[in-house]
């Protein structure tokens, strides 16, 4: 789900204050500017693709298998391994001493590294250009459910072989492209 300026800076208990300083400091000892232009939460109209959040629910296993044949393990990696997604380009992962609730780190990603491996396997399953472009709550979830499974029954491809696989290609790519646009970190929790 997408992150605004409150909760980002925020010291709140359930806020991401901890991840967002911890990350900062990180980029100055790497010589690099902080990451500090967020922008704020605000009430957005349905449709807007201005708030992202979606759910894993879907099976995986595919969607791994899917990696593995095209994606390098250091890709899939960078790919599959974030918990958190920013908009700013970055040489490698920062893998902060904050547990994330998974794991007891927390792995930042760069979405300009994410996007062009989302897009990679978006092309490898032929993802179809109906799939919402620009995503809101549960936007990409509710199409994989309704509007892909007919979809899939009139164009057949490698993306309606496994809609799970294709929902979380999908997933990706959007999560990378909204990270982008709007400037905003994306978290995985």
């Amino acid at each position: 789900m997408s992150v605004g300026a409150e909760e980002w800076f925020g010291d709140e208990e359930d806020g991401w204050g901890e991840v967002a300083s911890a990350l900062n400091a990180e980029l100055r000892r790497r010589s690099l500017p902080p990451y500090e232009d967020v922008p704020p939460e605000t009430d957005f109209a349905s449709g807007s693709g201005q708030a992202f959040e979606e759910k894993l629910t879907p099976s995986m296993a595919g969607f791994l298998a899917l990696c593995q044949t095209h994606l390098s393990q250091e890709e899939s990696e960078t790919l599959c391994g974030w918990t958190v997604l920013v908009p700013l380009s970055l040489d490698e992962e920062i893998w902060l001493p904050i547990d994330s609730g998974y794991c007891e780190s927390t792995m930042v990603a760069g979405a300009p590294q994410v996007l062009p491996l989302a897009e990679k396997l978006a092309a490898a399953i032929g993802l179809p250009p109906e799939t919402p472009a620009t995503c809101d709550n549960l936007d990409l979830s509710m199409w994989f459910m309704d509007q892909a499974t007919e979809l899939a029954a009139t164009r057949t491809g490698l993306w309606s072989t496994d809609l799970d696989t294709a929902f979380h290609v999908a997933l990706f790519l959007r999560a990378a492209q909204h990270s982008i646009r709007r400037g905003c970190p994306v978290v995985c929790i």
